[in-house]
Formats: C-alpha cells, structure tokens, sequence
C-alpha cells in the first residue's frame, strides 16, 4: 500500500515519516511554506530516537500523482475545518483501471473531533476512523516533533460506520511497524467521542496559554460536564475514563515541560483558522438538538475563534477573563 498523507502537519507527517522509517511508500500532501520546505531540504522529524531528515515525495494536490494507485490509502489528517476541500479534491481523482477515489479508496479520519467521518461519508465508499492520542509539534515549516515513548502514539483504528475490516488489519500492521500502537476496534467513534471530552479545554489552552492552572482546569471540568450531558442527551456512548487509561497507561509517556496542543499551535503558526466549531462547537450542537445547555463550550469556540480571525497570539487573555465570559453566558443560559 501507499500512503498518502492528505495534510502533513505535526500529526500527518509524524505517521507519514515513521511509516516511511519503517519501510512504507509514503507522499506528502502539504501547501505553501510547509511544502516547499518539505521539496527543498525534506522532512525534519525529532523523535525519541533522535531527528532524521526524511526526503519523501511531496504533492499540493492530487493533480501532481496522476492517476492514483488502487493499493493508495488516503489519510486525512488535516484540521476538520478544511476537510471539506480536502476531500472534494482528493476525491474526485482519477484511479488506474477506473472509478475515483471517492469510490474505490479507502479514506482514513485522523482528526480531533467527530465531524470529518460524516463528512467523509457523504463522498467516500470506505469510511475509517482513527482516534489519535499523539502528542506532536509543528511550528515551523519542514519541521515537527513528536517526543513519546516509549510509543510515539497510540491510534485506534475502525470502520466509521462500526466494525473492522481486513484492510484496517493490514493498515494497523504497517502502522505498528513504525511505532506506533494501533488496535483495531468494532467501535471507533465511541473512542473518538471519548477524545472529544479531552480536547474541550484545546480553546482554553489557545486562549489563555498552556501552562498549567486551577482555573484552566475548573474551566475543563466545566465544559466537560456540559459534554457529558449533551452525549448522555443524544443517546451517544464513549469509551470510559478508565478505559481510555488503561489504553494508554505507560505507552505515550511525554517528556517533562509544557507544550501547547493542536489549537495553541494553529494560533502560534498564524493559520487565520482554528478547529474549535468542530470540538466545542460539537458539544453546542448537540446541546442545541437535545437541549442541553452549554454556555462554556459556547464561550470557549467564541473566543478561540475571534483569536484565530483577529490574529491574536494565544495565551493573550487571562484566564480569569475568560471564566467570567463563561459566568456571564451561564448566567443567561
């Protein structure tokens, strides 16, 4: 199989160059600075093993590879915000022997969030999920670390409709060649419903800054609850906190320090654009379908996206700011 990696930031080219260390056939899908770093001086990946400098082969889009292979995996890995693109583009290309991508190719949804295998599904014949516990960095073009061990990441791996298949079998055999664990699952968007409750607090640590505080953590535990609710509401199941532990415990252990997650980094690169309609927005949604009220996770996808609008630096509000914001729209609710 070939590997194409429809989105090569700190989570796409950290498989992408531990796939191709390992031995697979992998391209890189990027754009502007990051590509042209990734053609000129190629991809610069630190792990715990130490950085290597990939040359792997680079495309902005699908017209560049011609027809496509019918071995080709797609793996979506940019933020949902611009999966829509990603998929139009990718999916109507042409495959050898007939058909298009969106027919004949399997196309797997490594984002935060649950929207992009909806999305997928309204285009894509073979629909998979991969809930991602991968904790990379990616500020600079050509460039991103991921420094876990002693797994560099942990990626259930299913069919977005429910079940597996013997392709994401083989997909997971190839990943765990390359560092990675990858247990196939019947139910991988309880898993990634479950990762969504996590990554609520993603605008917190955008807006206010990622080190650590009781105050960020009570903001979390806030928009959690409302999560809680509006799943519990929807009728919708998540794998528990416990199982999500055990998953992990010991496998994706990071190095001391504070980094700043996939929001934070958007803001820090200047991206103009943030995941956060599709994280806390998701819990709004709900909440407004099943109601719910959820005033935090309404407050925190407002602020991180006037942030990503206005170029704001992240961590410029205080954290106290940002409680009251929530207070007041709890008071309304």
């Amino acid at each position: 199989m070939r590997y194409i990696i429809i989105g090569a930031g700190a989570i796409g080219a950290t498989i992408g160059g531990r796939l191709a260390e390992a031995g697979a056939e992998v391209v890189l899908v990027a754009r502007g600075a990051h590509a042209e770093a990734l053609k000129a001086e190629g991809l610069r990946l630190t792990t715990t093993d130490g950085t290597r400098v990939h040359r792997i082969p680079v495309a902005e889009g699908p017209e560049e590879l011609g027809e496509l292979r019918p071995d080709d995996v797609l793996l979506l890995t940019v933020k949902t915000q611009d999966a829509i693109a990603a998929l139009d583009a990718w999916g109507d290309a042409e495959v050898a022997g007939g058909g298009t991508a969106a027919q004949r190719l399997p196309v797997l949804c490594a984002q935060n969030g649950v929207e992009s295998e909806r999305l997928a599904l309204r285009r894509f014949a073979r629909v998979y999920g991969i809930c991602v516990w991968l904790p990379a960095t990616f500020l600079e073009p050509g460039v991103v670390s991921a420094l876990c061990a002693p797994l560099t990441g942990i990626l259930h791996l299913g069919l977005a409709a429910g079940g597996a298949d013997a392709r994401a079998g083989r997909i997971a055999a190839d990943l765990e060649k390359s560092g990675f664990e990858a247990p196939v699952v019947e139910d991988v968007m309880r898993w990634k419903y479950a990762k969504l409750l996590g990554n609520l607090g993603n605008a917190v640590q955008a807006t206010t800054g990622p080190e650590p505080h009781p105050a960020k953590a009570a903001l979390l535990l806030r928009a959690q609850r409302e999560g809680r609710a509006a799943l519990a509401a929807a009728g919708i199941a998540c794998a528990s906190d416990e199982e999500q532990a055990a998953a992990r415990d010991g496998k994706v252990v990071q190095p001391p320090g504070t980094r700043g997650g996939s929001s934070w980094q958007s803001l820090r690169r200047g991206t103009g654009s943030i995941e956060a309609d599709y994280l806390n927005g998701e819990i709004s949604l709900l909440g407004r379908l099943h109601g719910v009220p959820t005033p935090v996770n309404d407050t925190l996808r407002h602020a991180a996206n006037i942030f990503a609008r206005e170029g704001l630096p992240p961590g410029a509000m205080s954290v106290e700011d940002l409680t009251a914001l929530a207070d007041e729209a709890a008071a309304r609710a």
